[in-house]
């Protein structure tokens, strides 16, 4: 359980100080049994049940005199398999975040640490809050860039076909930042149109900032994503042109022995008035004229460039 109001920076404070009508916007942090056994005394009117095993994404949807949403936040050094799971309601007083996963209590520490405001509101809380859920998706971002280069350097210059796990695996870490992304700005988009009028017009700004933000973030993901599916499409033409070479060595060598299969049937056919089967000088001869097929075929091959 935390309490903070907002001052120049997130306070905090004691359960008293929280609902002594101070002016000060407040910030929450229960567990969902403290919510449980707390949430009347927040007055927002809203029966909020909450299981974080049924949090599937990231939203906020509009009430009557409150707002409600979730959160579902992948973690950055593992966005395959884990992400973090908690709600929040909102109203005009300060918004109460229902977390059993210790993420949001993270975040407002990091907001304690690095941010003063010369004018707190709700509204630039919100803004540095939803700032920290994509604060080092830069680096992120920047070291799968990283992974697919040495990637691609490693199909055009190695004989060897890559194992596009790895590729296959960024692709799909990605194709979730983007879901969780424009998660994001749906949730936004709600808090901006600010139909129960909680915040005021000119703090929005600060609301459509992050949408700006978010959505840089989302069109770095997006030219990922397209890269990866470059890197697979260079794996697949690298590899056509290495069967490619091998087709052309195997024409190449079928060719040479055709006319040499042709000599060796002809001379096999064994008729009896065939006058070189009594040459002395024929089985060099036939030697010579096969050895002069093949280097003639290799040169012809060369001039084309096929070899």
């Amino acid at each position: 359980m935390g309490y903070y109001l907002l001052a120049d920076t997130v306070q905090p404070c004691t359960e008293k100080d929280l609902f002594a009508q101070t002016g000060n916007k407040y910030v929450a942090v229960l567990t969902t049994s403290e919510w449980a056994r707390d949430r009347e005394r927040f007055d927002m009117g809203i029966e909020l049940e909450l299981d974080s095993g049924d949090i599937h994404n990231t939203k906020a949807e509009v009430n009557y005199d409150s707002l409600t949403g979730t959160f579902r936040i992948p973690d950055r050094e593992n966005i395959g398999s884990k992400d973090y799971r908690f709600a929040f309601a909102l109203d005009e007083k300060g918004v109460v975040f229902i977390d059993d996963s210790g993420k949001a209590e993270q975040m407002i520490a990091a907001i304690r640490r690095t941010k003063r405001w010369r004018k707190p509101s709700l509204e630039r809380f919100l803004y540095d809050f939803l700032e920290q859920i994509v604060e080092n998706d830069l680096s992120v971002l920047e070291r799968y860039e990283k992974e697919l280069n040495l990637i691609e350097d490693a199909i055009l210059n190695t004989q060897e076909p890559e194992d596009l796990g790895r590729v296959n695996e960024i692709q799909s870490e990605i194709r979730r930042l983007i879901v969780h992304y424009e998660q994001i700005i749906d949730m936004t988009q709600e808090l901006e149109e600010n139909e129960n009028g909680f915040f005021s017009e000119e703090n929005l700004r600060y609301i459509h900032l992050f949408m700006n933000l978010i959505a840089r973030r989302r069109d770095t993901a997006i030219s990922i994503r397209d890269y990866t599916m470059q890197v697979i499409d260079l794996y697949h033409a690298q590899l056509e042109v290495r069967q490619n070479r091998i087709m052309t060595l195997l024409t190449v060598v079928t060719t040479i022995f055709m006319p040499l299969t042709l000599i060796v049937g002809w001379y096999g056919m064994n008729f009896r008035y065939m006058p070189e089967l009594e040459w002395r000088f024929g089985y060099p001869v036939v030697i010579g004229v096969s050895i002069a097929v093949a280097v003639s075929c290799l040169l012809f091959f060369k001039k084309k460039k096929w070899l």
